[in-house]
């Protein structure tokens, strides 16, 4: 998939764990974690806006783009 998550990046930089921003952000574990391998089909602005309050930082640090070869 040519969208890439870095949630795990920024969580680490945060030194924060997974259940820690899934508990801020109002989402299952087990969403957060669709979500951090890449495996959702869709997120919502209002998820994509907690995550990035929660971790200070911007959409653009979450997700990436890279065309498949």
């Amino acid at each position: 998939m040519p969208i890439i998550t870095n949630i795990d990046v920024m969580l680490a930089r945060r030194k924060m764990s997974s259940g820690e921003l899934a508990e801020k952000v109002g989402i299952t574990p087990a969403n957060l974690s669709i979500l951090k391998c890449g495996k959702a089909k869709a997120i919502r602005i209002s998820t994509m806006e907690a995550i990035c309050k929660a971790l200070d930082c911007q959409p653009g640090d979450i997700l990436e783009y890279k065309p498949e070869s």
